[in-house]
Parts: structure tokens; C-alpha cells; sequence
């Protein structure tokens, strides 16, 4: 349907092109020089005289110059540029227009637009000038503007608001243009949408939130501002495996690098939706990734920033949930929870011991054997990989927990 809507629009388009490219030999005959415009547009158009192409009659010059002007201009013919979106300016229209019009039809024209007296001289410029501000297409701006006041009016079919959504998608991957969605009532027509009783509406407006806020800290700010986690956070619980994923996305996209998120995430029981994530065997295997991939990001920006917010991360019931993921059979969530363990076990918070009680070496050591078993070469080559993560976390784990045996003897 969406492809159908475009390929309407694009069409609609070009009808507006060719209507315009006819009113503007109109435009040059109701120059003041029309008697001599009009006999050299219609030679133009016949190619009468020289063998010479429209652009060469409109401009005069040379074809060698114009492939030079076309070459540096970056290519394309003046068609190519029509079809493309428009016209590099009204020159390039109108060599357009004279080498796609009828010769016949031109020579009517000429003759027409020399009878008609001053009063409709002016009139028809003005009609050009109409019709030429209609063509004008619209700015990204517009566009998003046109998008909400669909996403505002309740009464507009759910096929448009879905379209409405796809628009936004698009439209808020450059900073500038999500910088500019809560100025026009983006953010609340979007976090609104996050309750709506269709669920491909719910899912849309989740990732264009998430991809609004992406390494953007005053969306993130924004957004967070007006209390949208608390919804993202009971999405993630949705029985639906693609809601919760694009929940999760948002969720990652907010409270990455930022403090403030990640206090409203521990405020709003993140961890407690994290765990049921990673706690159910039933859980898809995308949504665990997602889930195990931003434990690691939160850990390595506690790490980095001295921030000890999230206490959870070091809890031995949360870590055990990601030593028990390393049982699943699935080599790049492996790998990913490898990492994630690394990242846990660098945090000065965690403890070995706890580690060490889940029977991380004997999970480790299973883990070792089953990378060895695998009897693709190609899964060979990276199961190699992941095994040496494996031994780089439990040499680190080996280091850790010999740390917290020499401090607990050496205070006995």
C-alpha cells in the first residue's frame, strides 16, 4: 500500500512537472520578447537549421560547453534531473520543455500569445507564477509538520497514520531534523502513540523514539522529560516479541551515556523487566540479546564515568541469570554474554565469590568443551573466537577471585 501511495505521489509529480515545463514556453513567449522567442523555440523544437539540441537553442551554446557544465554540475541529463526531483533552475526547465514540445502546438502558441492584450498578458503570468509555487516541493520540516497533524487528528484512518509513522522513520535519522521534532509536537503526538490499541503503532512510534534519540542527548532529555520510559519499560513485557524488541531499542537508544536515564531506568525497575528477559527460556533470542548487549553497555559506562548507580549489575541473582545464558546453545549470544560477564567483572562492585557460587568454572568449562564439538568449519573459525573470550573471562575471574581470597587472609 505504502509503495503503491509513493509510486502515486511520484507520479502526480511528473504530470506537475510536464504541466509546468508547457506553462513556461508560455513564460517565454509572454516575454517582451516573444517574437523572437517564439520563432526560436519552435526551430528548436522541429530542429530546423543546424543539428543542434534544445539546450544548444535556448542557451547558444556549443554542446562541448554544455557537457562541461554537465560534468561539473555532477552528470545526468536534464530528463535524468526531472525524474530525479526537479530541475537544477528554470533554464534547465525550459531546455526542457522546447526539446519534449510539438512543433505544431509551439507555433499555435506563438501566434495565440500575440494577440492576447496587456490585462491578459499579466494574468497569465500570474497563473505561472502560481502554478510554479505549487511545484516548490516541501522541506523536510513540512514534511514531519504534515506527518504529526496526521498522527494529531483522531480521526484519520489507521492506514494514513501508519504512513504518517514510516514518513517519521525517515525523516528523524538526521540530528537536525529530530532536534526539531519536539518543536513541532513530535515527541508528545509519538509518546502518545505508545498506548494506542494497534500494535504496529505502538512498535513504529517505540523505534522512531529510539532512533530520534540514538547518541542525541537533548532528545534523550526531551524525551525523558515528559516520562516515556515508564511506558517503554512495561512494553518490554509485552507478550510480543516485536513490541518488547523495539521497546528494548528505545529503552538502549535513551539511557546510553546518560545519567539522568539510567536513574529513571533503576527508578522505574529496569532491572526487574531485564530479568525477566534473560530468565525465561521462552524469551525470543533477539530480545536476550538486546537485553544482555546493554548490561554491558551500562557496565562499561559505570566503569568508565565512576558512576555507581545500578547496584543491580552486581547483584548475585542478576549474575547468575547471565551465567545460566551461557547453557543456551546459541554462539553469538554466547559471545555476547561473555562479554557482558567481562564488563560485570571489572566493575570493582562485583564480587567473585558470587560468581563462584553459580558454578561459573564448571559452566566454563562445558562451555569449552561444546565449542570443540561443533562440526561446521565455518562455525569452527568463530567458535575459536568465542572460546578465547571465554579464556580471557575466566582468567580474569580466576584473577578476581584469588584478589578477594588474599584480602579475606590477609584480615584474618
Amino acid at each position: 500500500m505504502a509503495n503503491a501511495r509513493a509510486h502515486s505521489e511520484r507520479s502526480s509529480h511528473r504530470h506537475l512537472l510536464l504541466i509546468l515545463a508547457v506553462a513556461l514556453l508560455s513564460a517565454v513567449l509572454l516575454l517582451p520578447v516573444a517574437t523572437a522567442s517564439a520563432p526560436v523555440a519552435v526551430a528548436a523544437a522541429e530542429g530546423d537549421g543546424e543539428n543542434r539540441s534544445a539546450a544548444q537553442w535556448a542557451t547558444g551554446k556549443d554542446e562541448g560547453e554544455l557537457a562541461a557544465e554537465r560534468e561539473a554540475a555532477g552528470g545526468g541529463s536534464v530528463v535524468e534531473d526531472d525524474f530525479a526531483g526537479g530541475f537544477g533552475s528554470l533554464d534547465s526547465m525550459l531546455q526542457w520543455a522546447i526539446g519534449n514540445s510539438d512543433p505544431g502546438k509551439l507555433k499555435e502558441e506563438a501566434a495565440d500569445v500575440q494577440k492576447l492584450s496587456e490585462d491578459e498578458l499579466l494574468k497569465r503570468r500570474v497563473e505561472i507564477k502560481e502554478l510554479m509555487e505549487k511545484l516548490k516541493m516541501p522541506s523536510d520540516a513540512d514534511l514531519m509538520k504534515i506527518a504529526i497533524a496526521d498522527l494529531n487528528n483522531s480521526s484519520v484512518s489507521l492506514e494514513d497514520r501508519e504512513h504518517a509513522l514510516q514518513k517519521l522513520l525517515i525523516l528523524v535519522e538526521p540530528i537536525d531534523n529530530a532536534n526539531d521534532l519536539d518543536k513541532i509536537g513530535g515527541l508528545v503526538a509519538l509518546i502518545r502513540d505508545l498506548k494506542n490499541a494497534n500494535e504496529e503503532i505502538r512498535i513504529t512510534s517505540a523505534w522512531i523514539l529510539g532512533k530520534a534519540s540514538q547518541n542525541n542527548a537533548l532528545v534523550q532529555s526531551q524525551i525523558l522529560g515528559y516520562g516515556a520510559l515508564a511506558r517503554l519499560v512495561k512494553m518490554g513485557y509485552s507478550t510480543s516479541a516485536e513490541e518488547a524488541v523495539k521497546a528494548m531499542y528505545a529503552i538502549s537508544a535513551l539511557i546510553r551515556d546518560n545519567v539522568n536515564g539510567q536513574e529513571a531506568f533503576r527508578s522505574e525497575r529496569g532491572s526487574a523487566m531485564l530479568q525477566h528477559m534473560l530468565a525465561s527460556d521462552s524469551t525470543d533470542v533477539r530480545l536476550q540479546k538486546k537485553a544482555v548487549f546493554l548490561v554491558t553497555d551500562l557496565a562499561d559506562f559505570q566503569l568508565n564515568s565512576g558512576n555507581s548507580g545500578l547496584a543491580f549489575l552486581s547483584e548475585r541473582v542478576f549474575l547468575k541469570l547471565m551465567v545460566d545464558m551461557l547453557s543456551r546453545f546459541d554462539l553469538d549470544l554466547q559471545e555476547k554474554v561473555l562479554l557482558a560477564i567481562r564488563s560485570l567483572l571489572n566493575l570493582p562492585s562485583t564480587d567473585a565469590t558470587d560468581l563462584e557460587s553459580c558454578d561459573f568454572n564448571s559452566v566454563l568449562y562445558r562451555l569449552g568443551v561444546q565449542l570443540e564439538e561443533l562440526p561446521s568449519d565455518e562455525q569452527k573459525e568463530y567458535a575459536g573466537e568465542v572460546d578465547a573470550l571465554r579464556r580471557e573471562v575466566q582468567a580474569l575471574f580466576q584473577q578476581k577471585l584469588k584478589q578477594v581470597r588474599t584480602t579475606a587472609t590477609l584480615a584474618l
